[in-house]
């Protein structure tokens, strides 16, 4: 992963890279915030670790301009103690702040928790929106795109078909759509509630006929839709 390190004293970005490189991380070292700027948009960073005293243009500044386009956690290393300082640093978006002197280790420690965090939740919020082979569906807006054009759906035919494409390519067994759709076991005893919703998702994704494309019943099982173009 990259790291961005801005800092205008060489001994402290030097320090930083070689903890950080230790742990294998990639580090990216500048002494100039105008630097950043003019390099930013070719670097593919995933954490920047920022000095709030800059000659050129100050940590503060910086870390407000990089929000604007990017949403990598940033940390800010300064001798800027007060409280005040840090307040304004965790208002413009900073995510985390250490006061120098530090711990290279505690610097480490805090940087594998931020691109923890950033991970999870990048993995959640990809999680509501799923987009593959023409599909394009949002589980927060419950808005449902074929081929980009917006298909109206049932309550129940989204859910039935956020459920398939949560688990494309796989098959999800018909037990499982009832509690996961409806959330009542008592609706088991009639397969055929399934069967129609997905009879209607598939005439509105014109897929219909003995072979459709999509959306595959696999028989004494359930239902599941092709993550991949089938070749014939």
């Amino acid at each position: 992963m990259n790291i961005l390190v801005v800092d205008d004293e060489k001994e402290i970005t030097d320090l930083i890279q070689i903890y950080l490189e230790n742990e294998n991380f990639t580090v990216y070292k500048y002494y100039s915030s105008q630097d950043v700027l003019r390099d930013i948009d070719d670097l593919k960073i995933d954490l920047a670790i920022l000095d709030v005293m800059m000659p050129d243009m100050d940590g503060f500044s910086l870390c407000n301009t990089l929000r604007r386009k990017y949403k990598f956690p940033i940390i800010f290393v300064t001798a800027k103690v007060e409280d005040i300082d840090k307040i304004n640093g965790l208002s413009i978006g900073a995510d985390d702040y250490v006061t120098k002197p530090f711990q290279p280790l505690e610097l480490v420690a805090r940087v594998k928790a931020q691109l923890r965090r950033y991970k999870n939740y990048n993995e959640k919020e990809e999680k509501n929106e799923i987009d593959f082979r023409g599909i394009r569906i949002n589980n927060d807006t419950r808005e449902f795109y074929f081929n980009e054009k917006k298909i109206e759906l049932t309550k129940t035919e989204f859910a039935i078909l956020w459920e398939l494409c949560l688990h494309k390519g796989n098959v999800v067994k018909s037990d499982d759509l009832f509690l996961k759709v409806w959330g009542e076991d008592y609706y088991k005893r009639d397969n055929n509630t399934i069967m129609v919703h997905i009879r209607h998702l598939r005439e509105k994704m014109h897929d219909g006929g003995r072979n459709p494309k999509y959306i595959k019943k696999v028989y004494g099982v359930g239902y599941k839709i092709e993550s991949k173009r089938q070749i014939i």
